[in-house]
């Protein structure tokens, strides 16, 4: 079970054990991070589950997609490590990954 770092808006950081296999979007929201709607569930169609991955951990996940690459498009807050958290699925190999909250839309 991978351990993720995750920054609310606010400030906070919070460890969340992950199950591999599933979205980050539904680990994060499984371990208390209300800031992530995910209003879509997970279709890559809304940009509520909007993240900012570090630096060191950007290259790292795999390559962004046509749909999430369009959505992130339409966002005021889209920096370069902008990425869907509904589309990084879990996996051991992301033990220690951090994320932070991107501001609401």
């Amino acid at each position: 079970m991978p351990t993720v770092w995750a920054t609310t808006r606010g400030g906070e950081t919070r460890e969340v054990h992950a199950k591999s296999g599933q979205s980050l979007k539904d680990n994060l929201k499984r371990g208390g991070m209300d800031e992530i709607l995910g209003l879509c569930g997970g279709c890559a169609s809304c940009g509520t589950c909007h993240v900012y991955v570090a630096d060191d951990w950007f290259h790292r996940l795999p390559p962004i997609q046509s749909d999430e690459e369009t959505i992130l498009a339409f966002s005021d807050w889209r920096e370069p490590n902008s990425r869907l958290s509904c589309q990084i699925k879990v996996t051991d190999e992301l033990e220690g990954l951090c994320v932070t909250v991107a501001p609401e839309d």
